[in-house]
């Protein structure tokens, strides 16, 4: 179903939209004949992301740019307004990442991670703000994760940053509540996807990355930040892994301590042997990389997409639930003396 309320196409830019998720979520705007800025570094990945685009019958803008670049980004959302009107959404989506150990990473490393992931996103958010609050209305989406809730190993720049974009978005929202601005903001939080990114992400490890735990193709990323797209609703978690995730970190923190220090190395690793190639990390791959990445045979195409205040409903139901039947039990206990 369309989220579209405009009686026109939407005005769209997706960051990161050369591959992966971006690439899927582009596809699904498509659907509904958006006219879409795809930004990103990859050229070759753009253009094929504008053939999927125009096939499906929406429009499309290609800009090479690397979202790290705040005036380059900037710039590229002026030509996006040029071409196709007022941006009425704006989903930040870009990231990189490096697996291995925090021993491991270097640190020119670590400071690409949250140049991309976290300051790409606050670069992404001023630019559609500098053009959506002058005319009190617009969209913007922040492609997230649970491990923006919960980090584990191998990842701590892409964690952290994840996190910085939590930390981000709060506030950026109640200074929107504050300003009674119509400009709407939803943060999307997504479990493991089958994405080209760990075929093309600076690996430390001796073998080659996977996901971690269960694995969702790119499309079920997608839909549901379309769907986000067209409400104000604060957060959206998309497959049961991510609502575990995220709950058990909220409610049993030392335990996933304990949990993921034990399981999640090796829950990030296949078998076989890691092999040196080119990374996405300070330069683009050539080459049309589309958005699925090697795990098709494990991934699957749906999953529930659940808004945030029925997760944090549900927390408390169980939690109030749990401190009723502990305390009728002491009660019974002491009423038997």
């Amino acid at each position: 179903m369309s989220n579209n309320q405009f009686d026109r196409p939407r005005t769209v830019v997706i960051t990161g939209a050369s591959a992966g998720i971006g690439r899927a979520i582009a596809r699904e705007f498509a659907k509904e004949h958006a006219r879409i800025g795809l930004i990103a570094r990859n050229q070759e990945g753009l253009e094929g992301a504008r053939k999927e685009i125009e096939a499906l019958g929406g429009e499309a803008l290609v800009l090479p740019v690397d979202v790290a670049d705040f005036r380059a980004l900037d710039e590229a959302a002026g030509k996006v307004e040029e071409t196709f009107g007022p941006i009425d959404v704006w989903i930040n989506n870009a990231m990189t990442s490096v697996l291995g150990l925090f021993k491991d990473v270097d640190m020119d490393e670590f400071k690409r991670v949250t140049e991309v992931t976290y300051l790409g996103s606050v670069y992404g958010a001023k630019c559609a703000l500098k053009r959506m609050q002058p005319r009190n209305r617009g969209s913007i989406v922040f492609v997230g994760s649970a491990l923006a809730y919960r980090g584990i190993p191998l990842q701590t720049a892409y964690c952290g940053a994840k996190h910085a974009i939590e930390g981000f978005y709060d506030s950026l929202r109640s200074e929107l509540v504050h300003e009674n601005s119509n400009v709407m903001t939803t943060m999307v939080q997504l479990p493991g996807v089958n994405t080209t990114q760990f075929g093309l992400v600076r690996n430390k490890l001796d073998k080659q990355p996977r996901p971690m735990g269960t694995i969702y193709q790119p499309e079920v990323a997608a839909r549901a930040v379309v769907t986000a797209a067209g409400t104000n609703d604060r957060e959206y978690y998309v497959g049961l892994p991510a609502v575990q995730t995220i709950l058990s970190s909220k409610l049993f923190p030392g335990l996933m301590d304990l949990f993921l220090g034990k399981s999640a190395v090796s829950g990030q690793k296949t078998d076989k042997d890691a092999t040196h190639h080119q990374d996405y990390l300070f330069e683009s791959v050539p080459g049309d990389h589309g958005s699925h990445g090697d795990f098709d045979d494990k991934a699957k195409n749906s999953g529930i997409v659940m808004k945030g205040s029925t997760v944090r409903a549900l927390t408390s139901a169980l939690v109030f639930g749990t401190v009723i039947a502990a305390t009728s039990l002491i009660t019974s206990s002491l009423t038997r003396r």
